[in-house]
């Protein structure tokens, strides 16, 4: 499909990574193949695959990640707060420019159940699953975090990977925290307002920065098994 869509002559043509690079680099002179690679790990982008199993991106693929690439120079988002808007902006959903998280636990909007699976596009057995193998917690209300990570869920269940498979991922992240909290114990331990603010501070750019190392060794691993 990709290599057809690349040749048809009704259709815009599909770029490879170094004319993706071309078109950005410009804009964004820090831009390189690893981190095109790195955002699609990221879910920012999904380029199609030719036959070879080649890259191959479309102008709509070009122009998101302008607007992450921007988001993240200018606005300082983390990736995890550009795919949410970007996602949701091509689901035809209202979004607002979001902005950075001041804290380890931003103030989100509030779902219902039902809204929950509206907003996500799970079916209520996803949720189920998620429930039964403790990814989230049955409560009256969920937040906005809950909505991406179902979104995550049912992406990766249109590819045979369903919840009993991210167990591990949460395990990982609890391991995350873990190293957090061994980083920050003297903020952490100390009572005054200046510590816990610095706590707060730091802690969400830790994570980001452990996201992002994990990210690459996940593209590394990739790359040994794909083509450019």
């Amino acid at each position: 499909m990709a290599a057809a869509a690349a040749t048809s002559p009704s259709a815009a043509p599909l770029l490879s990574i170094g004319q993706v690079l071309a078109k950005l680099n410009g804009e964004f002179p820090a831009l390189t193949s690893s981190k095109l690679r790195f955002l699609e790990v990221q879910g920012i982008v999904t380029p199609e695959r030719t036959s070879s199993g080649y890259r191959k991106f479309s102008t709509s693929d070009v122009e998101r990640l302008r607007l992450a690439l921007t988001l993240q120079r200018d606005h300082y988002l983390p990736l995890n707060v550009i795919r949410t808007h970007l996602d949701d902006i091509d689901a035809g959903r209202e979004s607002d420019l979001p902005q950075a998280p001041q804290s380890i636990h931003p103030q989100t909007r509030s779902y219902p159940r039902a809204a929950l699976l509206e907003a996500s596009g799970a079916p209520a057995q996803l949720l189920n699953d998620a429930f039964s193998l403790g990814l989230i917690q049955p409560a009256e209300v969920y937040t906005s975090q809950h909505v991406a990570l179902l979104r995550g869920l049912v992406a990766l269940e249109r590819h045979g990977i369903d919840p009993r498979h991210v167990r591990a991922l949460r395990q990982s992240a609890e391991r995350d925290v873990s190293l957090i909290e061994a980083s920050l114990s003297t903020s952490l331990r100390r009572p005054d307002a200046a510590s816990r603010s610095h706590a707060h501070e730091v802690a969400p750019r830790l994570a980001e920065r452990l996201d992002e190392v994990r990210g690459i060794f996940v593209q590394q691993a990739l790359d040994r098994i794909l083509p450019d």
